[in-house]
């Protein structure tokens, strides 16, 4: 389930291209955000941290490697939960990088569930066939 499809469709890799530049773009604002933009607190880069899991999963993205666009599709919900919370309390820049946030996160949940899904279809597929078989 890890390879890549043998015909790439070219929605295919403009989504595969979209949850990778969705993906580095929400790690660059991590960064940006809580370490020069509008960090909660003067001096704490700890919250800056939070872009450490999104970077680990960004060369199996690169990659296209079907299981981790799949919880790396889970794991961005948290930072698009962030986005909406932090959007609706935050006033100014902050609250402006928090929808940026949400923005970015949507894109990526999108794009890598469009990349998966045919994957997943064929999976299916296989698995009713060989059901099939053995009754």
């Amino acid at each position: 389930m890890n390879a890549r499809p043998a015909v790439d469709t070219p929605a295919r890799g403009a989504c595969a291209i979209g949850a990778i530049a969705s993906l580095g773009a929400l790690i660059a604002l991590s960064l940006a955000w809580e370490l020069w933009l509008a960090p909660l607190r003067p001096g704490a880069w700890a919250l800056a941290l939070k872009a450490l899991p999104l970077a680990c999963a960004l060369p199996g993205v690169a990659r296209r490697n079907v299981y981790t666009l799949q919880w790396a599709s889970m794991l961005v919900l948290l930072y698009f939960a962030e986005g909406i919370v932090r959007g609706m309390t935050d006033t100014g820049l902050s609250a402006r990088l928090a929808w940026l946030e949400t923005l970015l996160s949507l894109t990526f949940f999108v794009c890598a569930i469009a990349y998966v899904a045919p994957f997943k279809r064929a999976a299916k597929l296989r698995g009713r066939s060989q059901n099939g078989q053995r009754t």
